[in-house]
């Protein structure tokens, strides 16, 4: 039985980053879904990663998998996995607190699947205290925090904050599905 992995993306530039990501889950044998953030669709448009994981993209927080059945409660019974990347400040802060404002927070908040988080942000919001308050919530109810890189962001500035490579994100994913199954 192939292990289920749901790839949260949200609305961060280095959303681009997570379609390697699904498209080396894929190859690697996990059926991979994923859902973004309506912000994600700013950077990324939902096709790439649904030519990638030959799954529907969930984006709308009312799409359904039929009449009966809702795709966040499906989504959140079946995945083994879940990976959140990018992980923006917002979505962090959201999370943290429980709010549930659209369809990937709400799917979280309904799964008993582990949680794995990659942050990517600018280095003042990385460093900023009440950031680190909430990755330190998150961090006491289970949730896994990748750190983050260092070096040249998006914005040109130099710092902390960056995306790990996703080959990394890919390598730790990996990791903790086999954790998960032995």
């Amino acid at each position: 039985m192939s292990k289920c992995i749901t790839v949260g993306v949200t609305g961060g530039i280095a959303a681009y980053k997570a379609a390697e990501i699904v498209n080396d889950l894929v190859k690697k044998g996990f059926e991979v879904h994923v859902i973004m953030t309506k912000n994600a669709t700013e950077f990324v448009q939902p096709l790439t990663f649904q030519t990638l994981s030959h799954n529907k993209v969930i984006v709308d927080m009312f799409d359904k998998i039929d009449k009966w059945d809702t795709e966040h409660i499906s989504l959140a019974k079946k995945t083994d996995l879940f990976v959140i990347v990018p992980a923006t400040a917002n979505f962090i802060g959201k999370l943290a607190n429980g709010i549930a404002d659209d369809m990937l927070q709400t799917t979280l908040m309904a799964t008993k699947a582990k949680i794995m988080i990659a942050p990517a942000m600018n280095t003042g919001m990385w460093e900023n205290p009440i950031l680190q308050d909430n990755i330190k919530k998150l961090q006491r109810y289970g949730y896994t925090i990748l750190d983050t890189d260092s070096g040249r962001l998006a914005c040109g500035d130099m710092g902390s904050g960056k995306l790990l490579d996703w080959r990394i994100i890919v390598e730790k994913v990996v990791e903790e599905i086999d954790t998960l199954h032995n």
